[in-house]
């Protein structure tokens, strides 16, 4: 039988993606069998993050100031602006691609079902950024599922009725897969030869 801190420590780590009881337990083993000053190190880290780190007041992606670096930096282009579910598909596309304009993160994706709508997804502040900054394309780049083709349309209506040209990542990201499982090449590959966006095709 554990003791309670340790079977705590096990409970905690499991929060963590990908994560179960006996990875879980190993991880905390190792820590305080082998690596304590890393633990140390890392319940350091992690503490700050968790106080620190928010959103970005003008793309909602991760930052500990008020706009990312992306946002900050004057040489990306504003005339294109991509947008994405959620902040590991801005690392996966900066990572994977040449791209050097803006983005928007819309932390989840279209799905009445589960009680997400345009307001949960942040669209009235991608809105009044339509209106005020308006790019000369809007990239769609949520992932090709049921729901994030949903919010591909409603996104391709809302760039549409302001008369922004609007484009889709290509398809060469297999159909139902996530942005960030996705190969470098692949990913840069749909990337690069993104096309026109039309509705229902």
């Amino acid at each position: 039988m554990q003791d309670n801190l340790l079977g705590s420590l096990v409970d905690a780590l499991r929060c963590l993606p990908g994560v179960g009881p006996k990875s879980a337990q190993r991880m905390a083993l190792h820590l305080l069998e082998r690596d304590r000053e890393g633990g140390r190190n890392l319940s350091r880290v992690m503490a700050e993050a968790m106080e620190r780190i928010g959103r970005c007041t003008r793309c909602r992606d991760l930052t500990e100031r008020e706009l990312c670096s992306i946002c900050s930096d004057t040489r990306r282009d504003d005339g294109l602006l991509c947008i994405v579910e959620s902040p590991v598909d801005v690392l996966a596309i900066e990572q994977a691609t040449a791209f050097r304009g803006r983005y928007f993160v819309l932390l989840g994706r279209l799905s009445p079902l589960d009680g997400i709508g345009p307001e949960e997804l942040g669209l009235d502040m991608l809105e009044e950024r339509l209106d005020t900054e308006p790019p000369q394309e809007l990239i769609v780049a949520t992932n090709p599922t049921v729901e994030g083709e949903a919010t591909a349309y409603y996104l391709h209506k809302m760039a549409e009725a302001r008369g922004i040209s609007v484009s889709r990542i290509a398809h060469g990201v297999p159909l139902g897969g996530e942005l960030e499982y996705i190969d470098q090449t692949t990913l840069a590959h749909a990337f690069g030869s993104r096309q026109s966006f039309t509705p229902g095709r």
